[in-house]
């Protein structure tokens, strides 16, 4: 190969420069990827909007080019958003993954991600660049929506899961699933999207490469991206100790780093460690990044830097064999092409809809219900009103693609809350007002909304968020869209005050993106649903809950805070983090692992053993949950594990365990826990993954505030350092 080939598999472009006149040129291609190209950027995802066999059609063009018109015939990886479905115009969306994790359901999670393989694999897409595994633990930061929580463990199962369903459970590589944000992305200072980050070194293993380091070992991840911040004045796009001592030698990943979109010019514009972008592509390649994305801004100058002897060509060498590696698991050089008379019109069938409407419906937590839910479905008048009730954008998180392109009319059909809500009574019953904008106030919507309302025999408001990416005059949550205030914007409060004032019953209905404060008006209501950003079913799936068909069974993945000024309010904090406030109570308004339901749950026959455990053992831990109540639900059994003394002052408590089980009334299921004592592992003063003989206890809770039991063991035995983890999970079954 000759340096510019071999270059060429260590970039991208966009297929936008490809294109002329709504198709592939074959013009264009011959002058910017002759020598081929590593991987094509964001064909399904395109501003030019393809339909779906639109995009079999040029990805077929493009590959056949690569293969018949360039010297050495590679085939390119087409790589998407995949976040929450394929990222397209005509393709159905899915939950975001704050309402996955708030389904806490590892294996619905799998069933989504494969769900996402389906609509990849249709259009020619090999490379999805999901998941993020940052965590949420400054929900300023406008990308919490795209994070699975708060909680280092919960965002290991949920990854682990995702990666797997995207990836395969096998030896196959179907398609490429991308860890990110690698590493810490989710606590910039000021809660500001791609600040530095300041966290300690053992903080770092402890929490924030722990979720990582299990999709890599146990799910066998084939690409990792890195964040656009620095830790302590080294951007992880330059970062070697992260993305080759680590990553690869420690943990053993055989995959691709491919950077963030623009990450390595970022570290000449925005971080200012390289004067120029071939000083960029020079740091980034030698220190692991394989590929640049989304194009070849800055290692197109590694030509003259190899010339020069600037740069070794092995480090060349090195990328190329990974990439083509990846390339040879895909199954790439054996048939590149997809059948495009088997790619449908739009990505919307049945089976999407389906599981996109029973993920949406478990996801959902009810925060709070003073008897007025469940809605019966005859004989009331109900009043909708809010900005979000009947926007379809309400539904949709910053990488759905109608809200991630620019707000632009989705060709999905999305289902709104008035819409789920006339699909299940007469709509002859419901009336309807807008009320307000989510960023402005109406006098004339605002009138109107009372005026309804005060007719009503219930009223249903929905608030909450709109998502987007860098659009801070239409959004409130989303990439690059970071707040200082968590409280509701004031024209969704002052509709909320208005309402209530009228004396009637309410039901809020919160279509977050984020974390927020409800602090404000959460006494003015009767009930609180908290619903995320839902996708194409969310509609209907709050309808489910609001009227009884579904008892809502969804935990909070986050902390929800009283106020902003109370952050950090993550519950796994040290010791010493738990001092109070003159204003308000330090805990938050509701605690991660948080939700109602509509019947009444008994835990019975709590059993932990030994009482003793070997340093090197496991603690069984095995709880009876009877159903008391009226209704068919689910429960989550969460089991915490609070240190009593350690070497280092670490969290409070923390997450080990949990099992979603499904109980008809009168009904009563075991389930059972096994936690190796590897789950209590951490790096100690010396960065040495030690396990601590001592105390510990273990608590079975409703949420992380809540306790049911609790009980001490004893770890016993010599502390022992392990060479690596290789547990990440606890096992569960129910009996």
């Amino acid at each position: 190969m000759s340096i510019e080939e071999k270059i060429a598999q260590l970039t991208s472009i966009f297929v936008d420069d490809l294109i002329e006149n709504g198709d592939f040129s074959e013009a264009k291609a011959e002058q910017l990827i002759k020598h081929g190209i590593g991987q094509i950027s964001r064909v399904a995802g395109s501003k030019l909007g393809f339909k779906p066999r639109e995009v079999a059609k040029i990805v077929n063009k493009i590959q056949k080019f690569l293969i018949e018109k360039t010297r050495l015939g590679i085939p390119a990886i087409v790589h998407e958003e995949c976040l929450s479905g394929l990222m397209g115009p005509s393709v159905v969306m899915f939950p975001i993954p704050l309402a996955l994790a708030s389904t806490w359901d590892p294996d619905l999670v799998k069933n989504v991600a494969e769900k996402i393989r389906e609509q990849a694999l249709l259009v020619g897409v090999k490379h999805c660049l999901s998941p993020v595994l940052d965590l949420c633990r400054d929900p300023r930061w406008g990308r919490c929506e795209e994070t699975f929580g708060e909680d280092h463990n919960l965002v290991a199962a949920m990854g682990i899961a995702y990666v797997r369903g995207l990836q395969g459970d096998g030896d196959r590589v179907y398609v490429v699933a991308t860890a990110k944000h690698f590493a810490a992305h989710g606590v910039p200072e000021g809660g500001r999207n791609i600040a530095s980050v300041n966290i300690g070194v053992r903080e770092f293993r402890n929490i924030h490469l722990y979720p990582f380091e299990a999709v890599v070992k146990l799910a066998k991840l084939k690409s990792v991206m890195p964040a656009y911040h620095e830790i302590d004045g080294i951007p992880c796009h330059a970062n070697d100790e992260l993305l080759s001592k680590i990553l690869r030698y420690e943990w053993g990943f055989d995959g691709i780093v491919v950077s963030d979109y623009w990450g390595v010019r970022m570290l000449n514009t925005v971080h200012r460690v390289a004067k120029s972008c071939k000083e960029a592509a020079i740091l980034a390649l030698s220190a692991g990044v394989d590929i640049e994305l989304p194009h070849n801004d800055c290692f197109k100058e590694l030509v003259e830097a190899v010339r020069k002897r600037e740069i070794p060509e092995e480090l060349l060498d090195r990328g190329v064999e990974r990439v083509l590696y990846v390339k040879y698991l895909l199954g790439l050089f054996d048939n590149p092409y997809v059948d495009e008379a088997r790619v449908p019109e739009t990505i919307d069938g049945p089976s999407y809809r389906e599981l996109a409407r029973e993920v949406a419906r478990k996801s959902i937590v009810l925060l709070k219900n003073d008897g007025v839910l469940p809605l019966p479905k005859s004989n009331i008048k109900i009043a909708v009103v809010g900005p979000l009730a009947d926007n379809p954008f309400a539904m949709l998180g910053d990488y759905h693609y109608a809200s991630h392109i620019g707000l632009v009319q989705p060709d999905i059909h999305i289902v709104t809350v008035l819409e789920g809500i006339r699909n299940k009574i007469d709509p002859s019953s419901v009336s309807y007002a807008k009320g307000c904008e989510v960023q402005t106030s109406d006098l004339n919507m605002l009138n109107e909304a009372i005026a309804i309302a005060s007719k009503a025999d219930v009223v249903v408001i929905v608030i909450g968020d709109i998502s987007c990416i860098f659009d801070k005059n239409r959004c409130t949550s989303g990439e690059g869209i970071d707040r200082t205030d968590l409280s509701l914007t004031k024209p969704q409060e002052e509709l909320v005050k208005s309402i209530s004032n009228l004396g009637k019953p309410v039901v809020l209905v919160v279509v977050a993106g984020r974390p927020m404060s409800l602090e404000n008006v959460q006494k003015d209501v009767k009930a609180i649903l908290w619903c995320w950003k839902l996708g194409a079913e969310g509609g209907n799936a709050i309808a489910d809950i609001l009227f009884g068909d579904y008892s809502p069974s969804g935990r909070l993945p986050v902390s929800l805070p009283r106020s902003s000024g109370q952050l950090p309010i993550y519950y796994s904090r040290r010791p010493s983090s738990f001092g109070e406030y003159i204003e308000m109570p330090s805990k938050p308004l509701y605690p991660f692992g948080y939700g109602l339901s509509y019947t009444e749950f008994r835990y019975t026959s709590i059993n932990v053993e030994p009482l003793e455990v070997p340093i090197a053992g496991e603690i069984r831990i095995s709880v009876e949950v009877e159903n008391i109540g009226g209704y068919e639900a689910d429960e989550v059994v969460q089991i915490y594990i609070a240190r009593t003394y350690n070497s280092l002052a670490l969290p409070v408590k923390e997450l080990k365990a949990f099992k979603r089980i499904k109980i008809k009334p009168g009904e009563r299921r075991r389930v059972t826990f096994k936690i190796p004592t590897q789950l209590l592992a951490f790096y100690n003063r010396d960065t040495k993954l030690v396990i601590e003989p001592g105390e510990y206890k273990v608590v079975v809770g409703r949420n992380s505030e809540e306790s049911i039991f609790e009980t001490t063991i004893k770890i016993v035995g010599e502390t022992i350092e392990l060479k690596e983890r290789k547990i990440f999970t606890a096992e569960a079954y129910i009996e």
